[in-house]
């Protein structure tokens, strides 16, 4: 299962997000498929399968990876990492999942 916010679910269904970066590494693994769900006991709301895994440091997001996160600009991934993290550290080392949507 793969935790989403309810406002990434569209971006993912329409493939403007591929990327999704996490504090903690998860038992997610290369070539697999996990349910979409916006909390632990609700319904899937579709399928990724992961294409790539690596870490990377917050900081070293690139503006292709920003584009990937769903997001038009470095600033707004900012906000949106801060609102559900609670703070912007560049030098934290984040796992970095890259996927695409299976319906």
């Amino acid at each position: 299962m793969a935790l989403f916010k309810r406002r990434h679910i569209n971006a993912i269904r329409e493939g403007r997000k591929t990327q999704t970066r996490r504090t903690h590494r998860h038992t997610w693994q290369l070539g697999k498929t996990y349910a979409v769900r916006t909390s632990y006991f609700g319904k899937p709301e579709g399928y990724i399968r992961i294409l790539r895994k690596f870490k990377q440091r917050l900081g070293g997001i690139s503006a292709e990876d920003v584009r990937k996160e769903g997001y038009n600009s470095l600033e707004e991934f900012k906000q949106a990492w801060t609102a559900i993290n609670g703070r912007w550290d560049p030098d934290l080392v984040v796992w970095v999942y890259e996927f695409r949507f299976e319906s």
